[in-house]
């Protein structure tokens, strides 16, 4: 189906692995202009190259920035003033124990997972206006509606996610703007199979057998009862970025495999 992003100038961060990469490929296949955005200039070249020979038609771009460092932003902000689509994906998590938080480790995850995203919307949102189109994202979690009590520093960015992204939306009232958040459930990152590797090291249990044995024991309120995968999320975020959700604003739409047991 064409989803009317050709051309499309989309800026996805943290989009060199994970998520964010499937997202950037779903643009891309789209024939979005990508802006390919990482920390490493190595490992964002790569993506883009790659992007480049795989979606000929498409002209992705480099952007090595840390967006959450400003004096970064501010490079990339040179580099791309403007954009058509913004996506807020990049993000840090680490499952913790409350009392092994300590305030350095709040104030990083506040600075990683939510300043940086309110910096580039702060930056875009006006140009969006301006032109009367404009899409931005927010990548959350289940657990911003439902902590799990397993990572309470990451669960409170995410929640602040849903928040700033309901603020934004009413900054667009009247327009062809719209701003959102994706809510992924439990996602087969390399992160997440980090965790699988780490969490399985010392089991008997067959490799093949540990996403069954992860989501029975530790999500099982997941109606689908396995991990979503990166590409089903980038999807999603490629339709509420199209023409065709225009209706959707400041909404936060779950992708969590039934995860969360509420009926809104």
């Amino acid at each position: 189906m064409e989803m009317g992003l050709a051309h499309k100038r989309v800026l996805v961060t943290g989009s060199t692995k994970g998520i964010g990469r499937a997202i950037a490929a779903a643009f891309a296949k789209e024939g979005a202009d990508v802006v390919i955005n990482g920390r490493r200039a190595e490992t964002v070249n790569a993506v883009v190259a790659e992007f480049a020979a795989a979606y000929s038609e498409t002209r992705p771009v480099a952007a090595p920035f840390d967006v959450s460092d400003p004096t970064a932003a501010k490079q990339l902000f040179e580099l791309v003033p403007t954009v058509d689509v913004l996506v807020n994906n990049m993000g840090i998590f680490a499952p913790m124990a409350y009392d092994a938080i300590d305030d350095a480790t709040w104030e990083r995850f506040f600075k990683v997972n939510v300043l940086s995203g309110n910096r580039l919307a702060r930056h875009y949102l006006p140009g969006m206006l301006a032109t009367d189109f404009g899409r931005i994202i927010f990548i959350a979690s289940e657990e911003a509606v439902m902590p799990s009590g397993e990572m309470p520093q990451y669960s409170m960015t995410k929640s602040m996610n849903l928040s700033l992204a309901k603020s934004l939306s009413k900054l667009t009232v009247g327009t062809h703007v719209t701003v959102n958040t994706v809510m992924p459930g439990s996602t087969l990152t390399e992160g997440v199979q980090h965790m699988l590797d780490e969490m399985y090291a010392d089991s008997d249990l067959p490799a093949d057998q540990w996403e069954h044995d992860f989501m029975i024991n530790h999500r099982p309120l997941s109606q689908i009862q396995r991990l979503i995968r990166p590409e089903e999320i980038g999807r999603l975020a490629v339709f509420v970025a199209s023409p065709f959700a225009s209706s959707f604003s400041g909404e936060a739409l779950r992708a969590d495999g039934g995860l969360v047991p509420t009926i809104f």
